[in-house]
């Protein structure tokens, strides 16, 4: 069963490392600071949405000492667009009061230090240690969650996105972990969609374990 596993996993990765050679973020941004603000903005919010609001508010608060000095009724006025804004921009101008008063503006680089900061889980965490610094954090979100169910990578008792990382890092090798965040995103997000899958021009026929037969 481990053998059959490890090379399911295998597969996996040499297809889509064919189809999809450039796999990253499709959030905007310009250094960690920007990133964790965007990730923050786009809990359960399209990346397009996020790409939309974000210029005007970085142009507003470009770092952390700037919106550390924001009120959330600030912050808000940028953001209002975005799905929950009250409670984002609570979390924001807070993140940016931990990231001054704690760590220099700077943002962290481990999980430990990354959530302690307001509105930063280990999702969040897990994409800035992987994006900005090629750390081997696997981020699960509803994507990532959904593909791997699907393909078969991870089994049915993986209920949570915590054990769906843990089995994912278990066959992964380290190198391949940042990469194949945004393979399972970006698979999810275009092709292996919620409602309408599609299947028949899916890169993953013929191994996929829920793969729809026609159309």
């Amino acid at each position: 069963m481990t053998m059959r596993k490890k090379e399911l996993f295998q597969e996996v990765i040499a297809r889509f490392e064919e189809a999809m050679p450039i796999a990253e973020t499709e959030l905007h941004y310009n250094n960690p600071f920007e990133l964790l603000v965007a990730v923050t903005l786009s809990a359960q919010c399209t990346d397009k949405r996020v790409n939309m609001t974000t210029p005007a508010l970085f142009a507003a608060y470009p770092d952390a000492q700037s919106m550390a000095q924001a009120t959330p009724e600030d912050i808000y006025a940028y953001i209002k667009s975005i799905s929950y804004p009250n409670n984002k921009a609570k979390h924001l101008a807070g993140m940016a009061r931990k990231l001054m008063a704690d760590f220099g503006g700077v943002v962290p680089e481990t999980l430990e230090e990354l959530t302690t900061l307001p509105g930063v889980g280990r999702k969040t965490a897990n994409v800035i240690q992987s994006v900005v610094w090629g750390k081997a954090a696997m981020a699960v979100d509803t994507h990532v969650f959904r593909v791997s169910h699907r393909i078969g990578l991870v089994p049915k008792r993986c209920t949570t996105p915590y054990s769906v990382e843990m089995e994912l890092m278990k066959y992964l090798p380290q190198d391949v972990v940042p990469k194949a965040h945004h393979w399972l995103i970006l698979h999810g997000r275009y092709v292996c969609m919620a409602r309408t899958p599609k299947c028949q021009e899916c890169v993953l026929k013929g191994i996929c374990k829920t793969e729809k037969k026609g159309e």
